[in-house]
């Protein structure tokens, strides 16, 4: 008796749960399957770009650089606040600067991983880690 009480209630109360938050629930898979088609669409053509690969090590690149920062610093002769900009401890006068700053310190990156790419992938070749017996 007591068991079919508890199943009864519960049932009722996921029903009434699912009703509630049931716009949030069908909102978020329909941003899934979104990004889902965005990201499928995006490999496919990426099977016919030719340069995806360094595409790709850009964004990897431009994930491990922090963004810029906006500071507001009292200026020294009028005491007005002027917005000044943030790199990596390095302060830039226009936003301009800064964004040249980052975009080299992305291209360094970049430009390493192509560097150490031959090295490494002749360990794998070494360690029969390419996946090719």
């Amino acid at each position: 008796m007591f068991w079919n009480l508890f199943t009864t209630t519960a049932f009722i109360v996921a029903g009434v749960l699912l009703y509630r938050f049931w716009p949030a629930v069908l909102a978020a898979v329909k941003r899934f399957d979104a990004t889902n088609r965005a990201r499928i669409e995006g490999e496919m053509h990426d099977r016919r770009d030719s340069l995806a690969h360094f595409r790709h090590t850009l964004h990897i690149a431009e994930e491990q650089v922090e963004e810029i920062g906006e500071i507001a610093v009292p200026d020294p002769r009028t005491a007005t606040p002027v917005k000044h900009y943030l790199f990596e401890g390095e302060r830039f006068a226009t936003r301009r600067e800064a964004e040249r700053a980052r975009a080299e310190k992305v291209r360094v990156l970049a430009r390493k991983f192509y560097v150490e790419l031959p090295a490494a992938l002749a360990a794998r070749k070494s360690d029969n880690k390419l996946g090719r017996d």
